[in-house]
C-alpha cells in the first residue's frame, strides 16, 4: 500500500483553505467540482436555449425538498390523504406555500425539459458523438412521467382518483396479460388505499433514487464528450496551445453568470405563479382536485394534466374509423420503404411481415381500437429515443439546414402543441378530427426523417463558431 501524503500549507494560509486541503487528501472535491463545472470548458457561443439545463436542475432540487417537507405532514392513507393536503395547506405554517411550490414546480418541471428538448432537437444535439447523452436524457424524461403519474393521485381528490383509474385501466388493454398487469399496478380490483400506498413509495423513494442516478450519468456523459453549440461544430477539434479548445470558455466564471442571470428570470416568473395563480386557470391544479376522490361520482370530463396530453391525445385519436387511415398508412410507409431505403432485402421482408401482421390486428374483429391507441400512445414516447439514429442531415444545426427545414420543424411544434391543447378538452368531432391530422404528423415527422433531413440545399458550416460579443 502507498503511503498517505498530506497537502501542506503555510502556517498563516487562511483556515478555510486547510479545512478544504483536509477533505481533498480524503476526498476528490475540488477536482470533481473543476472537472464538472469549474474548469469545464463549453463552447463560448452558448445561447439563452442554453439555461434550460442549469433551470431543470434547480427545479429537481427545490421539487426534492419541497416534497420531503409535504412528505412530514402528509398521510398516504385513502381516508386520511385528502384531509392531510388540506391540513398542509390551511394548518401548517407555510404548508400553502410548500404545496403550490410543489405543484407549479412539476409543471415548470415539464415546460423546462419541453424546452431543454427543443433545443436539442434544433441544434443536433443528440447527433454522434452525443446518443448516449440523449438516450440518458430520454430515460430521464420516462422517469419524470412516471414520477409525476404516481404522484397525481396522492392528493386523492376526484380528478386525480378517476385519472388513475382510466389511466391504469389502459393497461388493461393488452391481449393476455392486460387485467393481471392492470392488477398488479393497482394492488387492488379498484384504485384504493393499496394503490396509494404503492404509488407513494414509489413517488417518494423508487423513482427519485433512479432519477438522482440517470441525471448524474447524463451530466458525466456530457462532460465526457463535451456540449454541443448552436452551430453544431466539434469544438474538441480546434485546440489552443494550452490543449484547450480555441472556441471554449471556462464554465466559471462565465457560465456561472450566464445562469444565474436565467435563474433570477425564472424565479421571478415561478414566484409570481405561485404567489398569484398557483392554479394556472386549471391547468396545474384541477378545480375537480379540490373535491375529495368518490368512487360513486364519475367527473364529466376525465384528462391527465397537461404535460401528459400531447401523448393522451394520441390515444384518443385512434377511434375505430380511424384504424382504417392507419392501416393505409402502415402499408404506405412499408412500400415507400421498400422503395427508396437502402436497408438490405432481408430487414425489408422483415419488416413488411411485421407490418402485414401489424394490418390485420388492426382488423375491427381482431383487436379493438383502445389496444392500438394504447400502443400509438407509447410509441409516441418511444420513438423519441430513436432520434439519433433517425436524422441523417449533413449538418446537425437548424442554422445550415435548408430554409424549409425550419417550417417542417414548426409544423412539427405547432401539431405537438395541438395534442397538447385538445387532450385538455372534452371530446368534440371536429377536435377528433384534428387530433387525428396533428398525430399523423408528428409520426410522419420521425418516420419520415431519414429522408427529407437529407434533403435540399444545405449551407455551409464554417470551420469555427460564430461569436458575437455581447
Amino acid at each position: 500500500m502507498g503511503a498517505f501524503k498530506e497537502t501542506k500549507f503555510p502556517a498563516n494560509a487562511p483556515a478555510s483553505q486547510k479545512a478544504l486541503g483536509w477533505v481533498d487528501d480524503r476526498f476528490p472535491l475540488t477536482k470533481l467540482w473543476n472537472d464538472q463545472w469549474g474548469k469545464y470548458y463549453a463552447p463560448k457561443n452558448f445561447n439563452f436555449w442554453y439555461i434550460f439545463g442549469s433551470l431543470a436542475m434547480l427545479v429537481l432540487v427545490l421539487q426534492i425538498v419541497t416534497g420531503i417537507f409535504l412528505t412530514m405532514h402528509y398521510k398516504p392513507d385513502a381516508n386520511l390523504a385528502f384531509g392531510s393536503v388540506e391540513y398542509i395547506m390551511r394548518e401548517v405554517p407555510w404548508g400553502w406555500l410548500v404545496r403550490y411550490m410543489h405543484s407549479t414546480g412539476a409543471s415548470a418541471f415539464f415546460i423546462i425539459v419541453y424546452l431543454h428538448m427543443t433545443r436539442g432537437l434544433l441544434y443536433g444535439s443528440y447527433r454522434k458523438p452525443r446518443e448516449l447523452i440523449w438516450l440518458f436524457g430520454f430515460a430521464i424524461f420516462l422517469c419524470l412521467m412516471a414520477e409525476a403519474f404516481f404522484g397525481y393521485l396522492l392528493p386523492w381528490g376526484q380528478m386525480s382518483y378517476w385519472g388513475a383509474q382510466v389511466i391504469v385501466n389502459l393497461f388493461g388493454a393488452i391481449p393476455l396479460i392486460g387485467p393481471d398487469l392492470s392488477l398488479w399496478i393497482r394492488g387492488d380490483y379498484v384504485v384504493s388505499d393499496a394503490t396509494l400506498n404503492r404509488f407513494f413509495a414509489f413517488h417518494v423513494i423508487a423513482i427519485p433514487l433512479v432519477l438522482l442516478g440517470l441525471v448524474a450519468a447524463h451530466l458525466i456523459a456530457l462532460h465526457e464528450v463535451g456540449s454541443s453549440n448552436p452551430d453544431g461544430i466539434e469544438v474538441k477539434e480546434n485546440l489552443g496551445p494550452d490543449g484547450h479548445p480555441v472556441d471554449s470558455i471556462p464554465s466559471h466564471p462565465y457560465y456561472t453568470v450566464h445562469d444565474l442571470f436565467g435563474v433570477s428570470v425564472f424565479l421571478l416568473i415561478f414566484s409570481t405563479v405561485v404567489f398569484f395563480a398557483p392554479e394556472m386557470g386549471g391547468y396545474f391544479l384541477e378545480y375537480n382536485n379540490f373535491l375529495p376522490g368518490d368512487s360513486l361520482k364519475t367527473p364529466l370530463h376525465i384528462a391527465p394534466t397537461w404535460y401528459f396530453t400531447p401523448f393522451y391525445s394520441v390515444l384518443r385519436a385512434t377511434t375505430a374509423d380511424f384504424m382504417w387511415v392507419l392501416m393505409f398508412a402502415v402499408a404506405a410507409y412499408v412500400a415507400f420503404l421498400w422503395l427508396k431505403s437502402r436497408l438490405s432485402g432481408m430487414v425489408k421482408t422483415v419488416i413488411a411481415a411485421v407490418a402485414l401482421v401489424a394490418i390485420i390486428g388492426m382488423l375491427p374483429s381482431v383487436l379493438d381500437a383502445k389496444f392500438w391507441g394504447v400502443v400509438f400512445f407509447g410509441s409516441s414516447v418511444v420513438i423519441l429515443a430513436f432520434l439519433p439514429w433517425l436524422d441523417h442531415s449533413k449538418v446537425k444545426s437548424i442554422r445550415y439546414r435548408p430554409d424549409w427545414h425550419k417550417y417542417v420543424y414548426m409544423l412539427f411544434g405547432i401539431a405537438f402543441i395541438a395534442l397538447g391543447y385538445l387532450g385538455t378538452q372534452p371530446p368534440s368531432p371536429v377536435g377528433t378530427v384534428v387530433s387525428q391530422i396533428c398525430t399523423l404528423y408528428y409520426f410522419a415527422f420521425f418516420l419520415l426523417m431519414p429522408w427529407w433531413s437529407e434533403m435540399g440545399q444545405f449551407k455551409q458550416v464554417p470551420s469555427r463558431v460564430t461569436y458575437h460579443a455581447h
